[in-house]
């Protein structure tokens, strides 16, 4: 039983998330108009209904009055009662032996209630009762000479009847009113909306995202389309960025294939011909290999750079607080197995950040590869680190030739090589990965002249407190809170 109670309101529950909005407007509309009028029905009856009883009771009190006159005038056994005019009030005189006199062929009242006996006794002035009986009777008790006298008036309930099937019809009328309002404001209202769905089914089936929503409406409206025409343009930007990506990255690529092509096919005919050793001495055909081997090398770094490129942002490691001291010099080991011919010489300090690891080593061992590109054989690479107020900050400079001032502003760019660096291995993503690493947590990279005359690299990321300090911390808050 209380299983099959469950399952109602779920039903209803999908029943009503199905259907539309323009339909759910009207239900709500309806609605919400219907216990209006219902509500403002109850309390127009209520305050009917008062005014109607107060309306009696103040004809009731004025009619006693004439008749209690009388009754004193007169006495209450021989008063005369006015006849009964067939409909409307009724009068009764209570004597003081508890027995009553009324008018010839009224109709009969209810017995002398207790509390009008004792108004008739003296124990009271007056007294206004309802009778429950069938009839209804509103009764009105006033003490007269040495009896009372009273005056009823039959309940009649028609205008409140009246009132309410009137009130009915209008209520109704209402209903249907607001549902066809309802359903109007609905369609109007959604318009635009209709519009948006329309523009954006399209976008999603002519894939043309150059197609922007035309701006309308106001409110809601104008902010929701203005976020799907940023949308729009964020997929843009993205599959803009996604092309040129796939157009550098061919075009770095079409060199060191070609050139392994060829020896590859060199090396093919040679051997096919069966003139490999006399053709190619062994110190050529040494050399030969070298240069495959770097190119495989070279295509096997490129290739490792494109996919850091394209995954972007997305990254599943998790953000630590760390040394990063320990990052650096763990990115300085990596190098130097790298690069066996080129001296890396550290000077650094604790310098503690939030970050992941991982990327920001990777940042740090493509700045020392990219000095030790430009550095001389007999000249260090220099990494530094330092806590510089609120950051820490890293500097790797070389003694190379230094970065012309018209490739300043684009070493950070994808791809981007300068001229004097056209013959040196690379793929120019390297310092475009440590852009995107130190953007990621909240830093920032510069280039300058390093006073060695080479290029000076420098990274300021935001410093964080060392876990000991936030526990000396804690614990002299906790001291002096005692």
């Amino acid at each position: 039983m209380s299983r099959s109670a469950g399952r109602e309101p779920r039903r209803l529950t999908r029943w009503w998330r199905r259907r539309s909005l323009r339909t759910r407007l009207t239900v709500i509309a309806a609605t919400a108009i219907a216990v209006s009028v219902f509500v403002a029905f109850q309390v127009a009856s209520e305050l009917m209904d008062r005014k109607l009883r107060d309306t009696a009771e103040d004809q009731l009190r004025a009619d006693s009055r004439v008749l209690a006159t009388d009754a004193e005038h007169a006495g209450v056994a021989q008063v005369q009662l006015p006849s009964y005019p067939g409909s409307g009030r009724l009068v009764r005189v209570i004597l003081p032996d508890g027995s009553a006199r009324t008018p010839v062929g009224q109709p009969a009242l209810p017995p002398v209630s207790v509390h009008a006996g004792r108004v008739a006794q003296g124990a009271s002035a007056d007294l206004m009762e309802s009778n429950d009986s069938e009839e209804g009777y509103l009764i009105y008790t006033l003490r007269a000479g040495d009896g009372a006298v009273q005056v009823a008036l039959a309940a009649d309930d028609s205008p409140i009847n009246q009132f309410g099937f009137g009130f009915l019809l209008i209520g109704l009328l209402c209903v249907v009113g607001g549902a066809v309002v309802g359903r109007t404001v609905a369609r109007t209202g959604l318009a635009p909306i209709d519009r948006l769905t329309a523009a954006a089914v399209r976008v999603a089936h002519t894939r043309d995202l150059d197609a922007d929503i035309p701006d309308e409406g106001g409110g809601e409206i104008r902010r929701l389309i203005r976020s799907i025409n940023d949308m729009l343009a964020a997929l843009r930007d993205s599959r803009r960025a996604q092309r040129l990506l796939a157009e550098d990255a061919a075009h770095e690529l079409k060199t060191p294939l070609t050139s392994l092509r060829l020896n590859v096919e060199l090396l093919v005919r040679l051997d096919r011909r069966g003139t490999l050793d006399s053709a190619l001495p062994a110190e050529s055909r040494t050399r030969l290999l070298n240069d495959l081997g770097a190119q495989v090398a070279e295509l096997s770094t490129l290739a490792a750079e494109l996919t850091e490129v394209a995954r972007g942002d997305v990254s599943d490691e998790s953000t630590e607080l760390l040394d990063f001291a320990d990052v650096v010099v763990a990115a300085a080991a990596r190098a130097r197995s790298r690069l066996p011919d080129i001296e890396v010489a550290l000077d650094v300090t604790s310098a503690w950040v939030s970050g992941r690891p991982a990327a920001l080593q990777r940042a740090v061992l493509n700045l020392i590869d990219n000095a030790g590109k430009w550095s001389p054989v007999d000249q260090p690479v220099r990494v530094r680190l330092r806590a510089e107020g609120a950051s820490a900050v890293l500097e790797v400079d070389d003694a190379g030739p230094g970065i012309d001032a018209v490739d300043v502003p684009r070493v950070f760019d994808r791809f981007y090589r300068a001229d004097s660096a056209r013959g040196l291995p690379g793929s120019g993503l390297g310092l475009s990965i440590v852009q995107r690493v130190v953007d990621a947590h909240g830093g920032r990279a510069t280039v300058a002249r390093s006073t060695r005359g080479g290029a000076l690299l420098r990274v300021d990321l935001p410093a964080a407190a060392p876990p000991g300090s936030i526990a000396r911390r804690t614990a002299g808050e906790d001291t002096a809170a005692r």
